[in-house]
C-alpha cells in the first residue's frame, strides 16, 4: 500500500491523534490519525460501518474515543468540550431539529443554546435565513416541511453560532435530485469560509465540493490525498489503452503483453491493460523495440472512484 499523507498543507484546526473506539467488545475505529487544514473542505469517505459517524462524533464531543486525542482550533475536545464546541457546527444525517416549532422559534432556541451573545442573536438569526435560504418558511412549523427545507434548517442550526469547522454526515441522503443540487450548492458556498468535513457515500458530490479525500475502511484509516494529486499518486496501477489499425501489429502486440505476466482486454481495434507505471514503460519499450508502434497510446489517470474500490474492495462492512 502506498505511504499515507495525513497532513494538512495549511493550518491545522483539526487534529487526530491515534484515535481508538470500541463498542462493548467491538473495535469501531482503530488507531485513526489525520490532519485537516484552515480552509480545507475534506471528503471522507468509506464503506457503511466503516467508522465515519463515530469519528465524527468524536471529532464534536458528542462521544469520547477509548483512547487517543482530538484538538479543533488548538483546543482538546475531551478536556474542554464546551469551549471547543463553540467552534463546531455539525449536521448529524438526521438533523436535530423539532419538529413541532416553527423555523424561527427554533433558531431563536438553538442561537441561545449556543449562547450567541444577546446583541448579536437577532443578526446571526437573520444570516443563517439568508444564507439557508429559509426566508419563505421562516413562521411554517419545522415538521411540515419537506426534508430538503428541513435539511436547510439543520444546516441554519450549525451555522448560527458562526463555527471555524463544519461538519456535515450524509447531507444529502434520502433527498430528490433538485434537492440534492441545492444542498450541495448551500454547502459549497459555506465552505467558502469554513474548514468542512463532508461524509457521504456519494463520489461525485466529493468531486464537486471538496479538494481533499480521506477514506476508512475497518476503522482504519486507508487513503488520504488532495484531490489534485490523484493523478500524481506513484505506483497507483492506470489503464493503457493502445490502438491499432494493422491487425497484425495488434496481435504481436497481444502477445508481447501477456508473455509479461499482464492481464489483457480487446476490442476490434484496441488492446488495454492495467499496470503501474514500471510495469507499463517496460512493456511500451518492448513494443517500440519490435517496431511495433500503435497508432494512437492513451493513458488513463486514476479516478476517485478506481481508488476508493481498490483500498476498501467495495465491501459493506458491519
Amino acid at each position: 500500500m502506498m505511504e499515507i499523507n495525513t497532513k494538512s498543507k495549511t493550518e491545522p484546526l483539526i487534529k487526530l491523534e491515534g484515535i481508538v473506539k470500541y463498542y462493548g467488545d467491538r473495535l469501531a475505529v482503530d488507531g485513526i490519525s489525520f490532519e485537516v487544514g484552515k480552509g480545507e473542505i475534506l471528503g471522507f469517505l468509506g464503506p457503511n460501518g466503516a467508522g465515519k459517524t463515530t469519528t465524527m462524533r468524536i471529532i464534536t464531543g458528542y462521544m469520547p474515543p477509548t483512547r487517543g486525542k482530538v484538538e479543533v482550533c488548538g483546543i482538546d475536545v475531551l478536556e474542554k468540550p464546551v469551549e471547543a464546541k463553540k467552534h463546531i457546527g455539525y449536521l448529524p444525517e438526521n438533523p436535530p431539529v423539532y419538529s413541532e416549532m416553527t423555523v424561527i422559534s427554533y433558531l431563536k432556541f438553538v442561537a441561545k443554546i449556543k449562547k450567541v451573545p444577546k446583541n448579536k442573536i437577532k443578526e446571526r438569526i437573520e444570516f443563517a435565513i439568508e444564507k439557508c435560504g429559509l426566508k419563505d418558511v421562516v413562521k411554517r412549523i419545522i415538521g411540515n416541511l419537506s426534508r430538503g427545507y428541513r435539511q436547510r434548517v439543520g444546516i441554519a442550526q450549525a451555522i448560527i453560532h458562526d463555527p471555524q469547522v463544519m461538519i456535515f454526515d450524509e447531507p444529502t441522503v434520502g433527498l430528490d435530485p433538485q434537492q440534492v443540487v441545492e444542498i450541495r450548492n448551500l454547502i459549497k458556498d459555506i465552505s467558502k469560509e469554513k474548514t468542512v468535513i463532508l461524509s457521504t457515500h456519494i463520489l461525485s458530490e466529493v468531486m464537486k465540493i471538496c479538494n481533499r479525500v480521506i477514506i476508512i475502511s475497518n476503522g482504519r484509516l486507508v487513503f488520504s490525498a488532495y484531490l489534485d494529486e490523484l493523478e500524481k499518486i506513484e505506483g497507483k496501477n492506470r489503464r493503457t489503452n493502445l490502438i491499432f489499425s494493422d491487425r497484425s501489429k495488434m496481435e504481436r502486440a497481444k502477445s508481447i503483453i501477456q508473455s509479461n505476466g499482464v492481464e489483457i482486454s480487446e476490442n476490434e481495434r484496441a488492446i488495454s491493460f492495467i499496470a503501474d507505471r514500471e510495469k507499463r514503460n517496460e512493456i511500451i519499450g518492448k513494443l517500440l523495440k519490435e517496431n511495433i508502434i500503435p497508432d494512437e497510446i492513451t493513458d488513463e489517470k486514476p479516478s476517485l472512484e478506481e481508488i476508493y474500490l481498490k483500498v476498501v474492495g467495495g465491501a459493506h462492512q458491519e
